[in-house]
């Protein structure tokens, strides 16, 4: 399709979107896709974000969630959203059945990747801190961009893993990207990280500081805290690490 007869989306109100498939990744996150209207698509970089708007216990609510379908496509995009607990709106969407319709304005700018920015780039993400970054990384390797990337996931246990498969099968088709799986409660037999994302970790499986290479990190508040301050201790400038 000629992308100049293509309509790009961006929307500061609220709009509906149908709900056209629903795909289980692990126990507690799930990929919903999303119709767009015929010939459109989200006018977004990679780790841009919509907002989902919601009426919940009769208030307002919104969060903002990364599609992680490649930015460009047409007829639909998907949101990757883990369900917890004490989130309303990821269990608003949990709760929603295909045909039915969700609230959500945007793309909205975040910290993005943008085409020439680094030869090195490593992702240093937290449990559902991984959606803002599957974007980049499957559109940079679907392009075949002379970038090489580095993915630091840390999750509680291994049934934890986002997008597990896809991670293991983008290390055997592509040479440059790689990935090193911490977890605080590994099986028998784990062979990679244990415990939480360290000095030692960051310093073994990320590309090493310079002007050629950023960080993108995401992950719970506490975790990003740590890390960044970690970075930056070990030589990352601040303009270096991207926080989605």
């Amino acid at each position: 399709m000629n992308m100049a007869s293509v309509t790009r989306i961006k929307s500061k109100t609220p709009v509906p979107y149908e709900l056209m498939a629903i795909h289980r990744e692990t126990h507690d996150t799930k990929t919903f896709r999303f119709a767009l209207p015929e010939h459109a698509t989200l006018d977004m970089l990679p780790g841009d974000h919509l907002y989902v708007h919601a009426t919940l216990g009769g208030k307002p609510a919104k969060r903002p969630y990364t599609p992680s379908s490649l930015p460009g496509a047409t007829g639909h995009f998907d949101l990757t959203v883990k369900r917890y607990e004490t989130g309303t709106v990821s269990r608003y969407l949990h709760d929603r059945q295909i045909g039915e319709t969700v609230l959500m304005s945007g793309p909205v700018t975040g910290g993005h990747w943008v085409d020439g920015m680094a030869t090195q780039v490593g992702f240093v993400a937290g449990g559902s801190g991984i959606t803002p970054m599957i974007a980049i990384i499957r559109g940079i390797l679907a392009r075949n961009l002379n970038v090489e990337l580095f993915l630091l996931y840390a999750n509680k246990a291994e049934a934890d893993i986002i997008f597990r498969e896809e991670w293991d099968a983008q290390v055997r088709v592509h040479a440059n990207f790689h990935c090193y799986h911490v977890l605080s409660n590994p099986p028998a037999g784990w062979t990679q990280g244990v415990g939480r994302i360290d000095e030692a970790a960051l310093r073994g499986h990320l590309p090493p500081p310079g002007a050629e290479t950023v960080i993108f990190l995401c992950g719970p508040p506490p975790m990003v805290d740590g890390i960044e301050a970690t970075l930056k201790s070990i030589g990352y400038a601040e303009h270096a690490i991207i926080l989605p």
